[in-house]
């Protein structure tokens, strides 16, 4: 069963904490790291897992992380039905997932694209609104969480790759 819960003002300090343990164990081969999914836009409801997108010199940088990042209690999920990343994820103790890491080499598009996504959710809190109920209304009815989030997720995902294409960057 899936679980989301109304957004914790915390996720932003695990994640911090957590950026600094990857930071440590990729070295020179992380160029930056990014909280991104449900879990980095403030007011919406999300399973409690903090999701994250590191940004790497290359893929095989990312392979060649994955015993310091077993460390860390990440596990290496390959591209995971995604071609050009690679997966890692983390659980807790008790089993219970915690952490999703998400690699891409500099350059990849995906990069671009979760990005947008979370920029334009943060930006428009109308649409982010939408979004929380949403995935309220999946998780309560029978309908499948992630195919019932699809259409949402790729209209938005259009709209937020053109948004975020005609804005100012910050970095």
């Amino acid at each position: 069963m899936i679980e989301i819960i109304a957004h914790n003002p915390l996720w932003e300090k695990d994640f911090m904490v957590e950026r600094e343990a990857i930071r440590s164990a990729m070295g020179e081969s992380l160029i930056t790291l990014h909280h991104i999914g449900s879990t980095a836009i403030p007011g919406i409801h999300a399973k409690p897992v903090i999701d994250m997108l590191a940004v790497t010199t290359s893929l095989d940088a990312l392979e060649e992380a994955a015993p310091a990042l077993a460390a860390l209690g990440y596990q290496a999920m390959g591209a995971y039905g995604i071609d050009g990343r690679r997966y890692f994820r983390k659980d807790d103790a008790s089993g219970r997932r915690t952490h999703h890491l998400h690699g891409y080499a500099a350059g990849s598009a995906d990069i671009e694209r979760h990005l947008a996504f979370r920029d334009y959710l943060r930006a428009h809190p109308d649409i982010a609104a939408q979004y929380s109920l949403l995935k309220q209304r999946l998780v309560a009815g029978a309908e499948d969480y992630i195919e019932g989030k699809a259409p949402f997720v790729l209209k938005t995902q259009t709209d937020a790759l053109t948004w975020y294409r005609g804005r100012p960057r910050a970095y």
